[in-house]
This record gives structure tokens, C-alpha cells and sequence, in this order.
């Protein structure tokens, strides 16, 4: 691995994880972005405490904690009747069971974080403009084949290229991802355009029949972020296009009007219809590995794809540091990250229809169990994700 770098194919916030825990561990990557810039696109994510566990390890702790809003709750509302379902406190008590806090952030600045760590490291080479089409390996090596340009070659190869990523295509060959038909749309507003009884320092998720509405603070107050998700059973893979607060408003009619409210309050609203894959077992060929959503993409519903991808990249960098072949740090890694991301990909299904979007019977049911639990029960019941224990299996 001496003589030649590790590739990692995509610099979004999986690619260049990867790269800084390499770092971390002495090795030297390549990361080749197909944009021609480095950046993110969206708005707010969740950071639970797993994502703060592996922020640690990647070495950008302190400067992701500067970016974050550290909320005081995970609410639960109910879309139809305007009350709570449940709360789950994240003060101290909540801390000190998980080993960190739980945050949310504008995705471009933890994007910033890592880019800025990899730009400040010598051990990472950072390309833009470059776009992954395949590659090639011979036992000792792997060749990258790029669009328009030469190819790379390196000691291994990371696919870390998203949803559709090219390395995937050619590794397991799944063809296009199931498009789940769930319609999302996305607003950041500023937080005076925010109606005041609802700004609450807080993750909160409207759950009605086939919707929810989720909002929370972001930059230091400054800014909302607003997701609205519907069943529209859309069946073309669209990705932020500017649609009408019309469209958005449409089938809300049955949610009680201050969960509603939030639409009409939103501007400039983009479009997502959400995807996923199946969980494969096949991340693996040879001196090549998947990373991130192009080796388990999810639903949004568990606010887990980076934190996922991030607990990759740390896994994936003590493997290589762990092993002297690298076929063996490369299959360690898989065996070790498959179970967890796995169980978070199904999971994310069953939450989206048995948590977030039932109604009737299914609604009830949840509302009662839901708003039964004490916050200690809510922690022992969420610690194999938040826990610590994520970075090891």
C-alpha cells in the first residue's frame, strides 16, 4: 500500500470520511468528484450520537461540534390530532447513556468540516471533474477508468459514489433502485417566517396517514429547516426540482391546521421522490469496496445515511490499518459494517410505514405504546444505534 494511494470514486460526505480516516491511520487516498466543485446540495440532517462517535475518530470532533444546534427533544406529533405522541429528552441523562449528544446541521457545513480536514492533510489528493465509469484489477492493483480522462490506478478502490454510483454497477450489477413512490419536499425558511408556538428546540415529526411534516432549527438559529413527505406514488426517480406550495399543500387537507400551517409558511420548495436498494452482501471484489449509500442507500426515515457512511469510513480505515492484505482488510471491513447497516436499511422501511405515514388501528396501536415509555426506556431501546458500540460492528 506504500507505493500506491487508495482510491475513493465520490467526495461527498462518505468519500471524503473515508479519506480522513485513512488519514488518521497513514495512508494516502485519491478522491476523484465527478463536480466540478466540492460540495454538498440539501439542507438539514440529524446527527445522532453515533455521528459524534465517528466525527471523533475521523479527528474533525471539535470543529463539527462548533457547527451543530444541540436540540433539546425528539418530538413526536400527531399529524390528525395536533398533539403529542411522544418525547424523548436529550440532556444530560440522554449524553451520558448514548456518550454524546444528538444535533442537527446544515449539510453543506459538515461537508465543509471534512473537506477542510482533507484539504489540510497531505496524505489526501483531492480531484474534481473526474468521473468514475468502471475499473480494472489485476491482484496487485486497481485502475479506475474515468470519462475523458486517463485512468488512476492505486493499491485499492472505495466506491463511494452515492446512489447510482458506476463502481456498484459494475460490482453487484442491481440495476436501477427501487424508487419507493414517497414523495419529500424541502424548504429552509428563516426563523422569523417560523410560526412561534412551534419553534421548539427540537427534531419534530408530524406523523398523520401517509405523510409527516418534520422541522427543526438550523446555523445557530438563524434558519428552519421544513420536510414535508407524502405518498404520491410517484414512479420517476426525481431529484430537487422547484415545485409550487400548491403541490406541496396537496393531499394535507386531513392534517390538523398547525401542523399544516408549516407549508404555507415554507418557500421556494424542491422535490425529491425517495430511494433505496435492497440489502446486498456483495460490497466486496477483490481489492474493491462500497462505502456509504452506494453500498447500502436508505430511507431517510431513521436520519441515518451519513452517520451510517461515516461509521464506514472509520470501520473501513481500522481494517486497513489492521490487516497487511489488503483483499483481507477489504472483506473484514464488509463482515464487520453488514448486520448494522443492514438492519438500519429495513428498519428505515418499517418506521416510514408503521411509524410515520399508518392510520386507524396501526395508529392507535403506536400512539399508545409510544407514549407509554419512560425516556429511560426510549434510551435502552435506541442504544444499538446511538451506542458506542456502532464503530465496532
Amino acid at each position: 500500500m506504500a507505493d500506491r494511494p487508495i482510491l475513493i470514486a465520490g467526495g461527498g460526505i462518505g468519500g471524503l470520511a473515508a479519506a480522513a480516516g485513512l488519514a488518521q491511520k497513514g495512508f494516502a487516498s485519491v478522491v476523484l468528484e465527478q463536480a466540478v466543485e466540492l460540495g454538498e446540495i440539501g439542507a438539514g440532517i440529524q446527527i445522532g450520537p453515533n455521528g459524534f462517535h465517528s466525527f471523533d475518530a475521523l479527528g474533525v470532533g471539535d470543529a463539527a461540534r462548533a457547527e451543530a444546534v444541540y436540540i433539546d427533544a425528539l418530538r413526536l406529533m400527531d399529524a390528525k390530532g395536533g398533539g403529542e405522541i411522544a418525547q424523548i429528552p436529550l440532556g444530560e441523562d440522554f449524553r451520558r447513556h448514548m456518550g454524546n449528544p444528538y444535533a442537527v446541521v446544515h449539510r453543506a457545513d459538515l461537508h465543509k468540516v471534512l473537506l477542510d480536514y482533507c484539504v489540510a492533510s497531505p496524505l489526501v489528493d483531492l480531484r474534481t471533474s473526474h468521473k468514475a465509469l468502471g475499473y480494472d484489477q489485476d491482484g496487485s492493483s486497481v485502475t479506475l477508468k474515468l470519462q475523458d480522462r486517463d485512468p488512476v490506478t492505486g493499491s485499492a478502490l472505495i466506491g463511494a459514489e452515492g446512489l447510482r454510483s458506476p463502481v456498484r454497477a459494475q460490482l453487484v450489477g442491481d440495476g436501477e433502485p427501487r424508487i419507493s413512490g414517497h414523495t419529500t419536499y424541502r424548504s429552509v425558511i428563516p426563523t422569523e417566517r417560523m410560526p412561534e408556538d412551534l419553534r421548539w428546540n427540537a427534531a419534530t415529526l408530524w406523523a398523520g396517514p401517509k405523510c409527516h411534516i418534520v422541522h427543526y432549527p438550523l446555523k445557530g438559529w438563524k434558519l428552519f429547516n421544513l420536510v414535508v413527505t407524502y405518498h404520491r406514488d410517484l414512479q420517476e426517480a426525481i431529484s430537487g426540482c422547484p415545485v409550487s406550495k400548491q403541490e406541496v399543500a396537496e393531499g394535507f387537507e386531513h392534517i390538523h391546521p398547525r401542523a399544516r400551517q408549516i407549508i404555507e409558511h415554507g418557500e421556494n420548495w424542491k422535490l425529491w421522490v425517495l430511494c433505496d436498494r435492497d440489502p446486498v452482501d456483495t460490497w466486496v471484489d477483490g481489492r474493491v469496496a462500497l462505502l456509504g449509500d452506494a453500498a447500502h442507500p436508505m430511507l431517510q426515515y431513521f436520519a441515518q445515511g451519513a452517520c451510517m457512511a461515516m461509521e464506514d469510513a472509520v470501520c473501513l480505515a481500522h481494517c486497513m490499518e489492521s490487516h497487511d492484505e489488503i483483499e483481507t482488510a477489504l472483506d473484514t471491513y464488509r463482515a464487520l459494517r453488514l448486520p448494522r447497516t443492514t438492519r438500519v436499511q429495513v428498519s428505515s422501511r418499517l418506521i416510514g410505514d408503521y411509524i410515520y405515514h399508518p392510520d386507524g388501528a396501526i395508529a392507535a396501536a403506536r400512539n399508545q405504546i409510544m407514549s407509554s415509555r419512560t425516556p429511560e426506556e426510549w434510551y435502552d431501546r435506541l442504544h444499538w444505534l446511538y451506542g458506542s458500540n456502532g464503530l465496532q460492528n
